[in-house]
């Protein structure tokens, strides 16, 4: 189950994840961030805020969690991965291969921090991603 809320104001998305995702948490997903990209263009930001992360139910959750990631990528600029997870280290450095937004990773307890780095003057922090 992810739990989300879309904040159109500042065009941010924030996921967290609550136990291992499922492909319906997707679907779900998708009825709502859909409408809103299609009308704006794209987010601002996507913030996931995991202490943990969950893992999936499935491999078809696993499969339905990277088509939704490939298929709208291209329509955020930036991503901040909030999490103690060693997942989020690996997230802002490996993604950067396979995402067209920039990726850094906040401390759990950040989502404040992540939400500010979104806000920001892209070009003010580009290449200041975290060294973590």
């Amino acid at each position: 189950m992810i739990d989300y809320e879309l904040d159109k104001e500042h065009s941010v998305l924030l996921l967290q994840p609550k136990s291992p995702l499922q492909e319906e948490d997707f679907v779900t997903l998708a009825r709502t961030v859909d409408p809103y990209i299609e009308a704006t263009g794209g987010l601002a930001g996507l913030i996931i805020d995991a202490p943990t992360f969950p893992g999936w139910d499935s491999f078809g959750a696993m499969v339905t969690h990277f088509r939704f990631v490939r298929e709208h990528q291209k329509h955020v600029k930036r991503i901040g991965v909030v999490t103690d997870s060693h997942l989020g280290d690996l997230a802002e450095h490996l993604t950067s291969h396979f995402v067209s937004a920039q990726v850094k990773h906040f401390p759990a307890g950040q989502v404040q921090a992540a939400r500010d780095w979104i806000g920001s003057n892209p070009t003010e922090s580009a290449g200041a991603a975290s060294t973590d």
